[in-house]
């Protein structure tokens, strides 16, 4: 479980890295249940966020997303990763339909005696949020994703998803990792931003879009 580790009342880059990487994989194994990519009965449910938090049993999905997930923790450890990205595509007609973006921004840095100042203009910033309340805006996020359900048109055919990450252009890519093209929804899309938290070193902002059923 990820906990904010404590310099002088400020959470770290280690802990707050910690925190948005464990988020986005609740947030997925969430995305995954609500949109019916895997069935219902290959998750079960845990208490995280104040919530009832739906989780993969599926072992070939654990291994992969615990992948993912480490080498998430790595580029964010160096400050590299820009967005992940959630793209669900139709299996027949690899037509993509609804595409999830996280975009993570670096708003604080520390310092060699452990103060947090603003990653863009080096001033001190206020101390960083308790987990209290980054918990309480994490679990906003959560509860939107669960909405979406409304809001969202029906998924009604067999679909598939890919994670993909924006990384810095001298970032290092693992050779399990491949190029690929934004993923983009074809003729326009409708948008719904999301809630977004804030560790005070890093700050996340969501949002999906998703293909009208107009044409």
């Amino acid at each position: 479980m990820a906990t904010a580790q404590a310099t002088k009342s400020t959470i770290t880059l280690k802990g707050s890295t910690a925190i948005v990487t464990e988020f986005f994989g609740y947030a997925v194994n969430s995305i995954l249940y609500q949109r019916g990519i895997y069935p219902p009965e290959t998750f079960e449910r845990k208490q995280k966020y104040g919530l009832g938090m739906l989780v993969t049993t599926d072992d070939g999905l654990k291994t992969y997303l615990v992948s993912v997930l480490q080498q998430i923790n790595d580029w964010m450890m160096t400050r590299a990763l820009q967005k992940l990205v959630l793209v669900v595509t139709a299996v027949g007609s690899g037509e993509v339909l609804e595409r999830w973006v996280f975009d993570v921004e670096q708003e604080g840095v520390e310092t060699a005696d452990g103060k947090l100042v603003d990653a863009k203009d080096g001033s001190t910033i206020k101390p960083a949020k308790s987990e209290k309340e980054i918990t309480g805006e994490i679990s906003a996020i959560i509860r939107q994703i669960t909405a979406s359900v409304t809001f969202l048109p029906l998924l009604e055919e067999a679909c598939t998803f890919d994670l993909l990450a924006y990384t810095d252009a001298d970032s290092n890519v693992p050779v399990e990792w491949e190029e690929s093209d934004a993923r983009n929804i074809a003729n326009g899309a409708e948008q719904v931003k999301l809630r977004s938290f804030s560790t005070a070193v890093h700050k996340v902002e969501g949002m999906v879009s998703y293909k009208s059923n107009e044409d």
